[in-house]
């Protein structure tokens, strides 16, 4: 999946930023192929999206299977990482992954104290799972954007993105379970009327609640909205530009010594980016749970 396989740079960037749809698509439904084929299927048939448009076809309960796999995937890898750690753990000097998991809790741990000022023993957990999936599901775009799709068109799969906060999807997944806990601690600490008190006859006066309604609901809305959207944004920017990069390899030599030059420094400048967006995804965690917990006057 080099970019010399492709007629031009700009099918190499789609197919690199197409994920692995897995969807149905109904009786009749065309289907072309990249040799002007035409396929016409007898019958609704579950499959994988072969372009775009295929996968916008097969409608809201597509899914993206590579987006799935590598966050579920990492996901685990996490928690055997770190429960290999804990029963291993000595208490004699830390070294290797033990170490590395005690600065990782006491990193979490202060920052839970300094943001999270109520008693709750879901949120230091809850910290802690959030930057670790965050900043592992990061970690795979300074994987070279070629390798796995690569490996994955061997064995037949037309696409493969392999970093999970890429897709929309799985950012917006995270931000509105998180959106849900916030819901649920507002009303649970407040009570419902309180809860709607806080929206309605805030910052302005009693009488005015339509307007403090509106602007506190918008408030609301974009806290999913916003911590969503950063993750993706920022990610998404950052593997396109190792895409981009990855096109200069199928030019000159010239090209492609700067190109590995670039790639270089950008991965290393990108390590900075994909732990900063993971501790902000995180410490936005604790501070609108904080929030949900704190009782506004």
């Amino acid at each position: 999946m080099m970019a010399t396989e492709y007629a031009s740079s700009g099918e190499y960037i789609k197919h690199h930023l197409q994920n692995l749809t897995l969807g149905k698509l109904p009786e009749g439904y065309e289907r072309h192929d990249h040799h002007g084929n035409v396929e016409v299927l007898s019958e609704s048939t579950l499959t994988f999206a072969h372009n775009a448009q295929e996968a916008k076809d097969m409608g809201f309960w597509a899914v993206n299977v590579d987006s799935m796999a590598f966050s579920i995937g990492l996901g685990i890898l996490f928690l055997f990482l770190f429960r290999m750690a804990a029963r291993k753990a000595s208490t004699g000097v830390p070294a290797g992954l033990q170490n590395f998991v005690e600065w990782v809790i006491e990193f979490i741990d202060t920052s839970v104290r300094g943001s999270f000022s109520h008693k709750n023993p879901l949120v230091a957990p809850l910290a802690l799972t959030v930057f670790m999936w965050v900043f592992l599901m990061n970690l795979m775009d300074l994987v070279p954007v070629d390798w796995l799709p690569l490996a994955g068109s061997m064995v037949g799969l037309p696409f493969l993105k392999v970093v999970p906060s890429t897709d929309p999807n799985v950012t917006f997944g995270l931000s509105l379970s998180i959106f849900v806990l916030v819901l649920f601690y507002s009303i649970k600490m407040k009570g419902a009327g309180g809860f709607f008190s806080e929206l309605a006859f805030q910052p302005f006066p009693k009488f005015m609640f339509p307007i403090n309604l509106l602007l506190e609901g918008v408030g609301l809305i974009a806290k999913p909205l916003s911590l969503s959207l950063r993750l993706f944004g920022n990610m998404y920017a950052g593997e396109m530009i190792f895409i981009l990069i990855a096109l200069m390899f199928g030019g000159s030599w010239i090209l492609g010594l700067f190109g590995g030059v670039l790639q270089w420094a950008w991965a290393v400048f990108h390590i900075l980016i994909i732990t900063l967006q993971a501790f902000i995804f995180m410490t936005l965690t604790i501070v609108y749970l904080d929030m949900a917990h704190s009782e506004h006057h």
